[in-house]
């Protein structure tokens, strides 16, 4: 890497994730964090020093960064409240300069860089593929959004674009977002699909222009002469779902529920599943029921690697077998472009007593969190933590309780965890998940993901697919947790 980095004129080079829309979810052909590392996980960036590539990742990634890094990659890990760009910070010599793409860097992270010597790179030489989407598929699936706003504004994030102009795009598996970026002002707004299009805009563009420093990258940023930062106010808008859409999404949830009684089906009456098999199957059962797309590929994961908070593999070769317990995380897209998630754990078989008593101790913190009633994500995850850390031998629960759903199956705000933004009140109609988990890499991971809407300050659970009775120690539950679990099916 040192001829890269001489190449560059820079000491280190920071590797993302994302691609030039800041994406949550690109495809691994777009990211050059897994080009350059093997480590396909959602988030985690890398940085590549003189004598060493540091792969940077939280607790849910910790065991897969290991299994699937490359030779020479050291895998750090982040634990609960380390930011990762402050550990990046540790690494670096304050005389020495740090080579960003800036297409795919947000210009808030950037100037968090602030006390280090940047050089902005107008080429990725690790990755620069970022496949164009085609604006003849875009479909309008939701009513364009009345938004005006008080000043010029330009928007980049895809969901935001998405839900302000009602548009889908279907094409693309495991997302309904359109490919573009909005200006909008009093009068109209402007769709831009071409790259060279939007950034002549941007040059010519006279006065002041509102911006969000925390979606629009680095390199956009740059192009305008007046720009002014304010916190999105859209984010907060498309939090709030509207009547229609929690109607919608309680139809999506439908078919969510039958596809996921389907599979536990398929799973009690065919042996010698893989977990390939049954992901294949996972698929066709959403088809079925009339989802256009996924929402995310489907974690299936058997016995230790359910222990892997997002595993993605779906082994060909590893078998469900006689007192395997199998984690299936998955959701899809129906017609409206709402993301559905679902995470439930099925066993084989018989359990055992270990099996029963951290799918029992998953269910409880699950049960106290749903029935809980505050104000803010942060109290709602601080309760589960208080149920789940430290209970059993060798098991931790190394994520956040949950995050907002959208046209994203990740939004935020809401978020169930212990960011900034999980401060944020939670209002009637927000939509977001409730996803206790336990996890340990030598037996096995339990997580119980339900995805829910507050409504006159109690949460509902959108998702009606219950629990498996075989894996609950009632013994374990008080008469409380008895109680609430009368509101869910025990199959």
């Amino acid at each position: 890497m040192n001829d890269l980095l001489n190449k560059l004129g820079v000491d280190y080079l920071l590797v993302n994730s994302t691609n030039e829309y800041l994406v949550e979810y690109p495809a691994l052909s777009e990211n050059a964090r897994y080009t350059l590392t093997g480590f396909s996980g959602s988030t985690g960036d890398a940085l590549v020093t003189e004598d060493n590539i540091y792969l940077f990742v939280d607790g849910r990634y910790h065991t897969q960064a290991d299994m699937e890094a490359k030779a020479g990659v050291t895998v750090v890990k982040l634990q609960l409240g380390q930011k990762q760009d402050e550990e990046i910070k540790k690494l670096l010599d304050s005389d020495k300069t740090l080579g960003i793409v800036a297409k795919k860097v947000s210009q808030k992270r950037l100037e968090n860089f602030d006390n280090c010597k940047i050089k902005l790179l107008k080429e990725d030489f690790i990755n620069n593929h970022t496949k164009l989407h085609d604006k003849n598929k875009f479909v309008q699936a939701a009513p364009q959004k009345n938004y005006t706003p008080q000043s010029p504004i330009f928007i980049t994030n895809l969901e935001e674009v998405s839900y302000l102009t009602g548009l889908r795009d279907f094409s693309q598996d495991c997302t309904s977002k359109i490919w573009a970026k909005l200006y909008v002002d009093r009068e109209k707004q402007i769709l831009f699909t071409d790259n060279n299009e939007c950034e002549n805009f941007l040059k010519n563009f006279k006065g002041e222009l509102v911006v969000d420093k925390s979606s629009i990258n680095a390199y956009d940023f740059a192009l305008i002469k007046n720009p002014v930062h304010k916190p999105s106010e859209v984010a907060l808008m498309k939090s709030v779902k509207s009547e229609d859409e929690i109607e919608a999404y309680k139809k999506a949830f439908e078919a969510t529920d039958r596809t996921m009684r389907a599979i536990r089906d398929y799973i009690e009456k065919n042996n010698n599943l893989s977990e390939y098999d049954i992901a294949k199957r996972l698929r066709e059962e959403f088809i079925k029921y009339g989802a256009k797309s996924l929402s995310f590929n489907s974690i299936v994961a058997i016995d230790k690697n359910s222990a892997l908070a997002h595993y993605a593999k779906n082994s060909k070769d590893v078998i469900l077998q006689e007192g395997s317990l199998v984690l299936i995380d998955c959701g899809a897209y129906y017609e409206s472009g709402l993301a559905t998630d679902i995470t439930r754990v099925f066993v084989k078989g018989e359990p055992s007593e270990l099996q029963k008593e951290v799918y029992t101790t998953v269910l409880k913190a699950f049960l106290n969190a749903y029935n809980a009633n505050f104000n803010t994500g942060y109290e709602y995850d601080k309760l589960a933590h208080s149920i789940l850390d430290n209970k059993i031998a060798g098991f931790s629960f190394s994520h956040g309780l949950g995050h907002g759903i959208g046209i994203n199956v990740h939004e935020a705000p809401p978020a169930l965890n212990q960011s900034e933004i999980a401060h944020t009140e939670l209002k009637d109609n927000m939509t977001f998940t409730i996803e206790p988990g336990l996890y340990n890499p030598e037996h096995f991971g339990v997580r119980l993901e339900n995805s829910c809407y507050m409504k006159y300050g109690i949460v509902n659970s959108f998702v009606k697919t219950g629990y498996e009775k075989k894996l609950i120690n009632y013994d374990l539950l008080s008469a409380q947790e008895k109680e609430w679990l009368e509101e869910f099916e025990v199959l």
